[in-house]
């Protein structure tokens, strides 16, 4: 994964571990003017450690985000392709992304008003639609399987792994790349967010912004990044030898059909989308270790969600860890599903739960334990990743730890 607060899995995941806020002034853009000036940037990226010079010029920075982060989740596989035996067709990639090359977009349209048509660039559509990361990552790597982008606002890599999922299960392939990649942190989306009032506007802490379950919460921070799986039918991975970092075990999608951004109060397709994805998996609530929320920090999710938890799980929602890892990390849209299923499998394998950072102020409604005093350590052979999005859409994944 390549995060505001990391550039691969190690590094991300160490931050994590050591609450480490991510946020700061925007500096991909002058904010001076926005209500909101504050995101939580991938700082130092270079794309061309990952692509040529050509490449890069050619991609949007979402595209150069999948590139890296597929990069690193094919080499932790120990696949430079599909492996000895197995057809190319028999390999897919999935890759879901809320908005797609949107700084592209942008960029396109500032030149279509002030240059005319004619200097619009003739890489803009293959760089802008949100499709395009997942056929990058195919040409890279020649895989030839079912190849798509799902977008479902920021549930949509956690769609794109569910799908994924479904296609080993069904038998239509055997290796998926899936995942998501976001880079959204553009005037227009800022200006946006701001305008329907979801961001923070704590601009004097940056570091602070993102409080996830903390009463002052005033908004998600916007975030970017991207983080891919290799899911594998498991004895086609056993009978490589491949290191299996965890089991992807259930999923579950609902709808709200209540309002274009908004919850319904008592969560009804939230608790579904969980439910369904226990079921898939075979799993008794009370068997659940850790949940990484959804936990945006906006006044209605954090509240709904808890709201959501304690009526799946009962009694048992308060003998787990409802965790956030956006109070570091921002909201990454489209490939918060991606990169917080990371998180599940490691915390799945090392037993070691991030904090939810930036609390100060208790929440009546939010009374569960988030790990706000710190990294906790306890083993966790049960985890839930929950992605919610403007829409209605809702994803749940069960991760499992993995057991020889």
């Amino acid at each position: 994964m390549i995060t505001p607060i990391g550039l691969d899995l190690d590094s991300s995941w160490s931050a994590l571990l050591g609450g480490t806020p991510g946020g700061g002034t925007i500096t991909h853009f002058d904010p001076e003017g926005f209500t909101t000036r504050i995101a939580c940037e991938v700082k130092g990226f270079d794309p061309l450690s990952h692509m040529g010079r050509k490449e890069a010029r050619r991609y949007d920075r979402f595209g150069q985000l999948a590139i890296a982060s597929a990069a690193e989740a094919m080499e932790s596989a120990g696949l430079s392709g599909p492996p000895p035996g197995l057809s190319a067709d028999r390999f897919g990639v999935i890759i879901g992304s809320g908005v797609g090359g949107i700084a592209t977009l942008e960029a396109n349209c500032n030149t279509l008003f002030t240059k005319g048509p004619r200097r619009v660039s003739p890489f803009f559509i293959p760089m802008f639609i949100p499709d395009i990361a997942s056929g990058i990552v195919s040409i890279r790597y020649g895989l030839r399987g079912p190849n798509y982008a799902t977008v479902s606002a920021c549930a949509s890599s956690a769609h794109a792994i569910g799908d994924a999922m479904r296609f080993i299960e069904r038998g239509d392939a055997d290796i998926m790349l899936a995942g998501g990649t976001e880079a959204a942190i553009t005037p227009i989306s800022v200006a946006g967010f701001a305008s329907m009032k979801a961001m923070s506007t704590r601009n004097d802490d940056p570091a602070g912004a993102s409080r996830p379950f903390d009463a002052t919460r005033d908004g998600f921070v916007i975030g970017e990044g991207a983080g891919c799986f290799v899911l594998e039918e498991m004895e086609c991975a056993r009978a490589r030898g491949a290191e299996i970092l965890a089991e992807v075990a259930g999923f579950g999608a609902s709808g709200d059909a209540y309002h274009i951004t908004a919850q319904p109060p008592e969560a009804e397709g939230a608790r579904y989308a969980m439910r369904v994805a226990l079921d898939d998996a075979g799993v008794a609530p009370e068997d659940v270790d850790y949940i990484n929320a959804h936990g945006t920090s906006t006044p209605q999710n954090d509240r709904t969600e808890t709201f959501a938890v304690k009526a799946l799980l009962g009694a048992h929602a308060y003998d787990i860890v409802v965790g956030s890892t956006k109070s570091m990390t921002g909201h990454l849209l489209g490939a918060a599903g991606g990169v917080e299923a990371v998180i599940c499998a490691m915390a799945c394998r090392t037993g070691r739960i991030p904090p939810t950072i930036n609390f100060a102020h208790r929440d009546d409604e939010c009374d569960l334990e988030y790990a706000h005093g710190g990294m906790i350590e306890r083993p966790v052979d049960v985890a839930l990743s929950n992605s919610f999005g403007f829409g209605g859409h809702n994803a749940t994944l069960v991760i499992r730890k993995y057991e020889e």
